[in-house]
């Protein structure tokens, strides 16, 4: 399933928060006249990434049990649910899951994340 999928998928081009806003790893909600998107935010590096916030498991949010998403040493996301984990530059799946996360295409603009071209 791609993000695109999702019947709340927001439009390239809609923001979804200030840069700084993001410490670590950031578990938000994308509103739009569609409805409610489920979002990760978080910097690898010097890159900015993003996820869908369902893990393929049960569907559940990663923050469904706490806001503690990051492995210690920064390198996995992890479900908070049942423990999976996730490579937070690909959201491909490490430990716990077949599949990984549905990673949302996202830029900086001035400051602000957006929602990137497909």
């Amino acid at each position: 399933m791609s993000w695109t999928d999702y019947s709340t998928a927001p439009a390239p081009g809609t923001p979804i928060c200030r840069e700084d806003e993001v410490t670590g790893v950031r578990a938000l909600t994308v509103e739009t006249g569609k409805g409610a998107f489920p979002l990760l935010v978080l910097r690898a590096g010097e890159t900015w990434r993003a996820y869908v916030n369902v893990c393929p498991h049960q569907y559940l949010p990663l923050n469904y049990r706490g806001e503690r998403l990051l492995s210690a040493d920064g390198a996995k996301l992890m479900c908070t649910a049942h423990g999976a984990r996730f490579d937070i530059h690909t959201g491909a799946a490490i430990e716990g899951v077949d599949c990984g996360l549905e990673p949302v295409p996202v830029e900086s603009v001035q400051g602000i994340l957006r929602i990137g071209a497909h």
